[in-house]
């Protein structure tokens, strides 16, 4: 079985600011360019965020995995936030095979990617899932795994028995509300991920890396929640743009200083 390289630990507030179905209709600071992704990333991490879950549009501002802006956007935030954690995309949003989504990570080679389980396993266990992972976890690239279900986290949980998955560095995003009608959630919800996430650690005697993020004006209370039981937050625009007290958030950078704020209201 491969043996992982050491990763760097995710942030501890990763912001999210465009996600990949919401546009400048949805909000005028929503960044669809590069220029505007960059931006975004300098204002956040001034706010306080240490790491950006980006992604990338193409000239007509709709959703893209084209290795080329993603190699541009990499270059750009490392010349202008070189101390910002860095993480790409391979959601599929309905357009990208789990070939494709394999390819754009063999073609960027980034040192942090988001990977959907259920996405990657869409077209079933072929032998070229096993092949990816192990390949990345010997190149040292962090896969941050979203599981949107305890369900998901079980089925991660038997792929790493099984290593079609390498388990030795493990990093979890657990997503809150996406399926849910209205894609409200609450900090309760979070509960049978940790439970699930529990059970792994104790099946594979390891210990994982785990953020939160949260779809809803709830997300504030959900992301402090996963902060008090141990765990990361991922913030933006993709999941929410409402602020704690209901009003509509100016831009990214205010989401983080609304988060910052509600943490330090609630010590």
């Amino acid at each position: 079985m491969t043996a992982p390289m050491a990763l760097v630990p995710l942030p501890a507030i990763m912001i999210a600011p465009n996600g990949a179905r919401k546009g400048k209709a949805d909000h005028p600071a929503l960044p669809v360019t590069i220029e505007e992704t960059v931006a975004t990333a300098i204002a956040c991490q001034k706010a306080g965020a240490d790491g950006i879950h980006a992604h990338v549009r193409d000239a007509d501002g709709r959703h893209s995995l084209d290795a080329g802006l993603y190699r541009e956007l990499l270059a750009e935030l490392t010349r202008q936030t070189p101390d910002l954690y860095a993480q790409i995309t391979t959601e599929a949003v309905g357009q990208y095979s789990p070939s494709e989504q394999r390819a754009v990570v063999e073609a960027v080679a980034p040192s942090a990617v988001s990977i959907s389980v259920r996405e990657m396993l869409s077209d079933g266990e072929t032998p070229d899932i096993r092949r990816f992972y192990h390949e990345q976890a010997e190149k040292g690239v962090a896969i941050q795994h979203i599981l949107y279900s305890r369900e998901e986290v079980e089925l991660l949980t038997d792929l790493c028995q099984r290593s079609i998955i390498p388990h030795g560095a493990l990093q979890l995003l657990f997503v809150l509300g996406r399926y849910t009608e209205g894609q409200v959630s609450s900090p309760e919800d979070l509960l049978p991920f940790v439970s699930g996430k529990q059970r792994l650690e104790a099946q594979l005697q390891t210990t994982v890396d785990w953020a939160c993020c949260a779809f809803g004006a709830r997300e504030n209370a959900c992301l402090l929640k996963a902060e008090s039981l141990g765990g990361k937050v991922r913030i933006g625009f993709e999941n929410n743009m409402l602020n704690a007290d209901g009003s509509l958030a100016n831009d990214n950078a205010e989401r983080v200083s609304d988060l910052i704020r509600s943490r330090a209201e609630r010590l």
